[in-house]
């Protein structure tokens, strides 16, 4: 099956009959993959995908994206390889090292880290194929192994969730894709450097590689209440970008750590109130959809695909058809780009 072109993260943080009706939506409106994100205290991703799965034909399916912490990588595999066979072959396996913030709150936040991530889907992938593991540096098993087969086998594709140097790049030698985190040009590029320093060490075997920009977007009929509807998203982007982050955009560090000190005190109306239009600019794709449009162009010069993230819009569902709007505006057609051997 072809790798996505066009993205969505669907946010569980409404009823499960809305998220089903959303993603039918955008699956109508051309996104060929649909990701489900991940987070504790939010509705359970694995239960949206089995009922998406139901409901859609053709879009890939896959948490967008779960972490290797909050379950046993052999559990988690069969979670992901259980949607492979409830979906006709179109699971997507997104992992990533999780939430800091979520994390820190069931007393995983020290676990994180780049390794959990590998041995988790590297086992996932020796369970797929039918092997049975044994335990790794980050988790325990004796002989552990499914019973039953996913449609796709050993070739459900793997997306690793993150933006770190070293996640890139081990993404780029190890995985099928990334969901690198970002939604500027500049941060692409930077992306792209990382990725393929990883390829260098990459066998042929694995086969292509898709960097998918893993885009924070609002887009709207009106260009400001797109932009006003970012704020929230852009305040927790701008407390936790890493220095060089916030330096390559020009944004003052104070503010920044000032709007963490705001989150962190529950202070969310101070923090969102603190964004800065730069903020904006840098952190979101942000905008009316010939805005929007004009950002996903200059994103694809340094990504293969794009999947539009949270949070979507002021409208949920007139957001989904702009996006697609301004998607195929952008020159993104699903499909477009995959090759018969891609992942």
């Amino acid at each position: 099956m072809d790798s996505p072109t066009l993205g969505i993260e669907l946010a569980p943080e409404h009823p499960v009959d809305r998220m089903v009706d959303l993603g039918v939506r955008a699956e109508d409106a051309g996104f060929d993959a649909l990701f489900v994100s991940h987070h504790y205290n939010n509705r359970d991703a694995f239960s949206v995908l089995s009922r998406l799965a139901a409901a859609t034909d053709d879009a890939r399916l896959g948490p967008g994206v779960v972490n290797p912490l909050e379950f046993h990588p052999a559990t988690l595999a069969s979670k992901v390889a259980t949607l492979d066979e409830a979906s006709g072959g179109r699971a997507v396996f997104g992992i990533g090292p999780g939430d800091p913030s979520t994390l820190r709150n069931l007393g995983l936040g020290d676990d994180r880290g780049l390794r959990p991530v590998l041995e988790a889907f590297k086992t996932a992938q020796k369970l797929w194929a039918g092997e049975r593991v044994d335990g790794g540096s980050t988790f325990e098993a004796d002989d552990a192994g499914l019973n039953y087969e996913p449609p796709q086998g050993a070739d459900i594709p793997v997306y690793v969730g993150g933006e770190g140097p070293h996640m890139c790049r081990m993404a780029g030698k190890h995985a099928d894709g990334l969901l690198f985190n970002g939604s500027h040009p500049d941060d692409l590029a930077w992306a792209r450097e990382q990725v393929e320093r990883g390829k260098s060490d990459r066998p042929d075997s694995r086969g292509d590689f898709d960097l998918a920009a893993y885009a924070a977007v609002s887009v709207a009929e009106d260009d400001e209440a797109a932009r006003e509807a970012a704020r929230p998203p852009v305040a927790f982007i701008a407390a936790g970008a890493a220095p060089p982050v916030v330096k390559r955009h020009g944004i003052d560090p104070e503010t920044a750590e000032a709007i963490g000190e705001h989150i962190s005190a529950g202070e969310f109306s101070e923090a969102f109130d603190a964004v800065t239009p730069a903020m904006i600019d840098a952190f979101c794709v942000a905008g009316d959809a010939g805005a929007v449009a004009d950002r996903m162009a200059a994103v694809l010069e340094h990504a293969d695909s794009l999947v539009v993230g949270s949070p979507l819009g002021p409208d949920l569902e007139t957001a989904i058809d702009l996006a697609a709007e301004a998607a195929a505006d952008a020159g993104l057609v699903a499909g477009d780009r995959a090759s018969d051997d891609a992942p």
